[in-house]
């Protein structure tokens, strides 16, 4: 597996296999801040495909809760492996090692991330991986739903943080 920033030519395969359903949080969106120096979009390739990807966001969490409780941490959002027989793979392991490798190299000695409180699963990998709950919040997204139409969503989470 190689894990790479995301290029232009890499939206189109992303699309192929793993569609977004996400309004604000698409493939192009995420590439759009990369470009715009506000991220960098992560991918895993394996034999040639995307089976995942994360964005770290330099501008941090979206959420004010957050961003009150921990001002200038950047978050790791969007974190994802696809096709789920990959995950507990190491996968997602070394795409939040790479993002935290990132952070360092830019002098940033703390980096954080957003789970939902029904991911338990998620939430072990993290305390895991040292990330300790500093916030509650509610992560607001819209998806597109049936018909294309967009669906606000507001699901509670909690802020974990890692210094590094």
């Amino acid at each position: 597996m190689e894990i790479a920033e995301c290029g232009a030519g890499d939206i189109e395969a992303l699309e192929r296999c793993m569609p977004s359903h996400s309004a604000d949080g698409s493939h192009a969106a995420r590439f759009a801040r990369q470009r715009a120096g506000e991220s960098t979009y992560l991918i895993p390739w394996l034999e040639g495909r995307p089976v995942g990807h994360a964005e770290i966001r330099w501008t941090g969490c979206a959420a004010p809760e957050v961003r009150s409780a921990q001002p200038g941490c950047p978050e790791i959002n969007g974190l994802f492996v696809w096709p789920a027989p990959l995950r507990s793979q190491g996968i997602g392991t070394a795409l939040v090692h790479t993002a935290e490798q990132l952070a360092r190299e830019r002098g940033i000695d703390v980096t954080g991330l957003g789970v939902g409180e029904g991911n338990p699963r998620a939430a072990a990998l993290y305390a895991r991986l040292g990330y300790l709950p500093t916030v509650t919040y509610l992560d607001r997204w819209t998806h597109l739903g049936p018909g294309g139409v967009r669906q606000e969503r507001a699901d509670p989470c909690v802020f974990l943080v890692k210094d590094l």
